[in-house]
């Protein structure tokens, strides 16, 4: 980071820390903590976001959950918003409308609305109109001014919004609050510079900034010191991690994989265009980097991949999925599919199903594609009617779930190592493997974080079950 951007950087933490003393100072005067909320929705890259926010409340003096639960439990409910599918936009708008009468019945109330949504104008001029009672908006470039802006809300007692078009400098070191203690997600950088046709995140996100790795690794080491055993990476697309830094992703998993008391290492999102085979090799040759590849690949046809402008073809795919296969025996690989882009014809979704089938993912996030305001895809001709991707899309989920039913069978009377996060009822822990395959077996609350063994003795299409051996 050059001087300058240190300069910049220090003193929008200064400030934001000013504000937070600020209202602190406010909320001391109470006779009991305000308690607060952070709704999340969309990706980990906004789950990481609100733990920011989490972190800065907490700092405030409130008492922080996050989840929503009854409206009239919380003084203060942050939204933070996602865009990438229409459900969820539709989602928030019945939320903010379920706390109108909450609101107006306690002013003191504070609702606040964040993250990519947020970024959009038509979005914000509808809260303006439709929701006059929410308090605060921001968007995804400055999470850091959320301080601030609460608290000239609190002072003024009027709307306050602030939507910068462009990204800022990274702010580092702001407070925050994890939602599990042994296990933390860290963002290597941030924006995208894709601009996939269906896709409306760089236009809300930005383009890519990478942070300095030494802040990155300072910022891992200070996790692990706090009982972190596992850290998973952040980036819409980590594998350019490092442009105009003279590291590649790559370098960063072999320094980060030299950090003590790490136990194990995670990234996501990977892009086939990007990975190259220097993070192949880290992949074989570093043990704490786990064995599992969140590898989107969107659609088998390479003729709906280009106009998807996803810069890679069905082929070039499948062998990179044979080469990493070929380098990490035993690896796990989860993927992105849509259905329904627009254009695509029974034989493209046809190459969908044979992707699918030759490479016999562990798991795929599935969805039928949404039109977003704003994308090429959203001008595009031969729309697919609703009730044909609907019909693709029960095909596809027949096809995935089968082949997760049996690559899971495949486990059966293994032993894994697992690290427990949380109980369930009747003293079940659920953690998750090297490989990211989720396993329920019976246990101690003693042992979440720890490493214990398991050995598999039922598979289902989503999880494991096994007991405990020594």
């Amino acid at each position: 980071m050059s001087k300058m951007l240190l300069e910049i950087s220090n003193t929008e933490l200064d400030l934001a820390n000013y504000y937070i003393e600020k209202i602190a100072e406010i909320n001391n005067q109470k006779a009991m903590p305000p308690k607060a909320s952070v709704v999340t929705h969309g990706c980990q890259m906004n789950a990481r976001d609100s733990e920011k926010l989490a972190g800065m409340l907490s700092a405030m003096g409130y008492e922080v959950v996050h989840s929503d639960k009854e409206s009239e439990a919380f003084d203060l409910v942050i939204f933070n918003t996602c865009c990438v599918r229409e459900n969820a936009e539709n989602k928030l708008y019945g939320n903010l409308g379920s706390y109108k009468a909450e609101k107006y019945k306690n002013r003191a109330m504070k609702l606040v609305l964040c993250g990519c949504m947020m970024q959009q104008d038509a979005v914000v001029d509808k809260v303006k109109e439709s929701y006059p009672y929410v308090d605060v908006i921001f968007g995804t470039h400055n999470i850091y001014r959320f301080p601030e802006l609460l608290y000239s809300n609190i002072e003024t007692g009027g709307m306050i919004v602030d939507i910068w078009k462009d990204a800022a400098e990274i702010v580092e070191d702001l407070p925050s609050l994890r939602q599990f203690p042994y296990k933390a997600s860290v963002n290597i950088m941030y924006g995208c510079d894709n601009f996939c046709t269906f896709c409306i995140v760089p236009y809300v996100r930005g383009r890519e900034r990478s942070r300095n790795p030494e802040d990155i690794i300072a910022e891992i080491e200070s996790l692990v010191a706090d009982g972190v055993s596992e850290i998973t990476l952040l980036g819409q697309n980590v594998d350019s991690y490092g442009k105009g830094l003279d590291i590649s992703f790559a370098d960063l998993l072999y320094k980060i994989s030299e950090i003590d008391g790490l136990f194990r290492i995670r990234f996501m999102s990977s892009h086939p265009k990007d990975i190259n085979d220097d993070v192949i090799a880290a992949m074989r040759d570093l043990d704490k980097v786990c064995k599992h590849l969140h590898l989107p690949f969107q659609a088998g046809s390479t003729n709906v991949l280009k106009k998807m402008n996803r810069g890679h073809t069905k082929e070039e795919y499948l062998e990179l999925i044979s080469r990493v296969k070929a380098a990490v025996p035993g690896i796990s690989i989860t993927t992105d599919i849509m259905v329904g882009f627009p254009g695509e014809t029974e034989e493209d979704f046809l190459d969908t199903l044979d992707v699918v089938k030759q490479v016999r993912f562990t798991g795929a996030f599935t969805f039928l594609y949404s039109r977003r305001q704003g994308t090429i895809a959203d001008r595009m001709q031969n729309q697919v009617p609703e009730h044909v991707m609907k019909e693709r899309f029960g095909r596809l989920l027949n096809v995935v779930n089968d082949i997760s039913h049996e690559v899971m069978q495949e486990k059966l009377g293994k032993v894994l190592q697992v690290v427990p996060e949380d109980e369930g009822q009747d003293g079940i822990l659920r953690g998750r493997a090297d490989d990211n395959s989720l396993v329920h077996f019976k246990g101690s609350s003693a042992l979440l974080g720890s490493v214990v063994n398991v050995k598999i003795f039922e598979a289902r299409t989503f999880y494991l079950k096994g007991e405990i051996i020594e």
